[in-house]
């Protein structure tokens, strides 16, 4: 995103059709979420996790060295995929290397990585951009994954896998209750956020008449506070989970209603942005991990599911963020937001938080192996 105009104009095409290429990134998140899981059988999931690491660093060598649109749009299918299969195994493989008990810490650990990611990718491509082309940005890009497979390849034990997932117990999990809370409360705060979040900058100029150089500040305040809320996040889902996710929501509630009254009040607009960070930070901890514990027998499953409502969230997050701008204004998507984070929060005010108990005898086995 951060070098799309420059490559569009490179490549001869309008910025909407390269901006397809992190459309059809996302699209092939969402699918290769659930499919890898059924396709990778009972292979070590440390070499699932090489492959797909090296499938990233194809990607965008491919991307930096070709003209050919296409190609552009196939290598960034590979991404997705990469993208999908990664944070599908990403629970299964945090429980086999720490403990259920664990998973939040863990799981902590993980977005704390991705956190960091979203704060610093855009204005290091950007620079990287500008000093020296968007393709070198890709190849930068590049050498990250390449840094990360070696990391992975010393760093990772072995992960064998204790059974594999198939299509009848993949759509099994949607019969469990706790299962599909989790969908659904993440569906609504994945739309939620990417509603408010791509429409946060036209309010704030908008309806709180800041600049575009008064508004970085906030936002990098925000991406450092998500980081915040990654880190802190794990600690709760291992202890209070059930406390914790609803107040993520509520925060998340309350953070959006703060910016819709007083976003005209610069100094509020910094506190209610370091609260929307803590939010979202904290959200996709605290999901993965009741994810994780309403289908402890079944993470790679489960955690398929969870990526692929990831993705249709991002997806209906944009649509409804987009059509409530074009009705109503600029303020519009914010509402989206608080809507979705106030239903999510009643949600799980109304629920048990899973026990993280397999269901059956042979599930339990498997899960103490």
């Amino acid at each position: 995103m951060a070098v799309l105009t420059p490559m569009a104009a490179d490549l001869g095409i309008s910025e909407g059709a390269a901006g397809q290429a992190v459309t059809l990134t996302a699209l092939f998140a969402g699918i290769a979420a659930p499919t890898v899981a059924l396709v990778i059988g009972r292979l070590d999931r440390k070499l699932i996790n090489l492959v797909l690491c090296a499938l990233v660093i194809a990607s965008n060598v491919t991307v930096a060295f070709t003209s050919d649109y296409v190609a552009l749009l196939a290598a960034r299918m590979l991404l997705g995929i990469a993208i999908g299969g990664f944070f599908a195994l990403a629970g299964a493989t945090i429980v086999r290397l720490v403990t259920m008990e664990d998973m939040g810490k863990g799981m902590s650990i993980v977005f704390m990585g991705l956190s960091a990611g979203l704060v610093v990718a855009p204005a290091l491509a950007t620079l990287i951009g500008e000093a020296f082309g968007w393709r070198t940005a890709f190849l930068a890009a590049a050498a990250c994954g390449l840094v990360a497979l070696l990391l992975q390849a010393v760093c990772l034990p072995s992960v064998p896998a204790t059974s594999a997932t198939s299509l009848s117990r993949l759509f099994g999990l949607l019969k469990r209750r706790p299962v599909r809370v989790g969908l659904v409360a993440g569906l609504l705060f994945f739309g939620g956020e990417v509603s408010g979040f791509t429409f946060m900058r036209p309010h704030l100029e908008t309806n709180g008449g800041l600049s575009a150089t008064s508004i970085a500040p906030v936002l990098l305040v925000l991406g450092l506070a998500s980081l915040l809320g990654s880190a802190v996040a794990g600690v709760f889902a291992d202890r209070v989970l059930r406390t914790g996710f609803g107040v993520t929501f509520v925060m998340l509630a309350i953070a959006t209603v703060g910016l819709l009254v007083l976003s005209n009040v610069y100094g509020a607009v910094f506190v209610f942005a370091a609260a929307w960070g803590i939010a979202i930070g904290a959200g996709p901890v605290m999901t993965q991990t009741w994810m994780g514990r309403a289908a402890p027998d079944e993470l790679e499953g489960v955690g398929g599911l969870f990526l692929a409502v990831i993705q249709l969230g991002v997806t209906l997050g944009a649509i409804a963020g987009g059509v409530a701008v074009d009705l109503i204004g600029t303020s519009a998507s914010l509402y989206v937001t608080g809507i979705c984070a106030a239903l999510a929060a009643v949600l799980i005010a109304t629920q048990r938080a899973p026990d993280g108990e397999p269901r059956n005898a042979a599930s339990a086995a498997a899960f103490a192996q």
